[in-house]
């Protein structure tokens, strides 16, 4: 059985395509889940690829991962990334790697989006370079689990 990476993404990722092109680009999140399959497929990792608008889904998935011995956890946790202590806790918790990845630059847009309560826990934080960045994520957490064995 492969190790897998959850792939873990929050509010307003399911309108991907469509929300905002000029920011978020014209890929789906169907198109982001078809890259990261990909990626996982090229670094020996299964994928488990989900996406909710509510927080609580997030943090039980994120303990899930943790519960089952994931390789790593990619999180968007998008919107929650500025607000939740509650996912910042939940990753601190797990004993598994997160990569904190985002689409756009979160640094280059709105003050309050520059405050990450994610990557005070976070293995790494990847943003701006697009869907891409997920997959950078995924060959990160496989390097990870090299360095690891």
């Amino acid at each position: 059985m492969k190790p897998t990476v959850y792939v873990i993404n929050g509010p307003n990722l399911n309108l991907l395509g469509t929300r905002e092109p000029e920011k978020y680009g014209r890929a789906t999140l169907a198109d982001v889940e078809a890259l990261c399959r990909e990626a996982g497929d090229r670094h020996g990792l299964g994928i488990e690829f989900r996406q909710s608008n509510h927080e609580g889904d997030l943090v039980s998935w994120i303990q899930e991962a943790g519960q089952r011995g994931a390789a790593g956890i990619v999180l968007n946790a998008a919107a929650y990334t500025h607000t939740s202590v509650a996912l910042l806790d939940a990753v601190a918790a797990v004993a598994v790697p997160v990569i904190e990845v985002h689409i756009t630059n979160i640094h280059a847009r709105e003050p309050f989006r520059r405050t990450s309560y994610v990557s005070q826990a976070a293995k790494g934080v990847i943003c701006g370079l697009g869907p891409q960045g997920y997959g950078l994520a995924i060959a990160g957490l496989a390097g990870l689990a090299v360095e690891g064995s």
